[in-house]
């Protein structure tokens, strides 16, 4: 069995690759550059686990297209990344507009290249009140689209086995499938040392507190 997964490097994608192998799936690691502030720590990241999990592929896919779209912080630098305590309710500036939508419509042709028969995404509950692009309602909706616009033989699922879970619940299946946290990333703003305040490194930081370990990366 083969599955697509989206591959950024992050905490909980990675995660997401290691359970997709577990899970008795080959890897075809699917990673995108879209000009995002961390883009090349990013994908130092993501090549690292792919290469930890022996995956069949490493794609890097180039959607910088979404620079000049714009409107997110993490694209548009004249936009400053806020602090997690700075952001307050609502969609944050770091909502990339569509996003999830781009990076499942180049997964989905990628898994239907290969004859895949999963896509992994790594939405998880946290990220509903923020980022309409990872609410189940979304997910169920883009299945739909997978499949009526794929082959009638496609059979490709669309698999998000976080979408119920939390950063801590995350972590927690990470370190029982011995993922090396140490070699991924999750700050939105800086590459050498994550920053520790923008709103990723704050549940991140918070996830490790909750299980009582210190985060194995870098910071400022």
């Amino acid at each position: 069995m083969k599955a697509v997964c989206l591959l950024s490097g992050g905490m909980d994608s990675s995660t997401l690759a290691y359970l997709a192998r577990h899970d008795g799936y080959d890897i075809l690691a699917l990673h995108f550059t879209y000009g995002q502030r961390t883009q090349n720590k990013e994908r130092e990241c993501a090549m690292r686990i792919a290469r930890r999990l022996n995956a069949l592929e490493f794609l890097d896919v180039d959607l910088s297209y979404l620079v000049r779209v714009g409107g997110s912080s993490l694209t548009d630098r004249s936009l400053p990344v806020k602090s997690h305590e700075e952001a307050g309710e609502g969609i944050p500036e770091t909502y990339v507009p569509f996003r999830n939508a781009n990076l499942l419509a180049v997964a989905t042709s990628f898994a239907e290249a290969r004859k895949a028969s999963a896509i992994y995404i790594g939405v998880q509950s946290s990220d509903y009140s923020g980022y309409p692009d990872c609410r189940p309602e979304f997910i169920e909706a883009f299945q739909q689209v997978i499949s009526l616009g794929t082959r009638p033989d496609s059979g490709i699922i669309l698999k998000t086995p976080f979408v119920k879970k939390n950063k801590t619940e995350i972590l927690k299946t990470g370190m029982e499938l011995g993922v090396p946290y140490e070699e991924t990333w999750s700050c939105y703003q800086d590459e050498e040392a994550a920053c520790g305040t923008c709103g990723s490194c704050h549940f991140r930081l918070e996830a490790f507190r909750e299980i009582g370990m210190e985060d194995p990366i870098r910071y400022r």
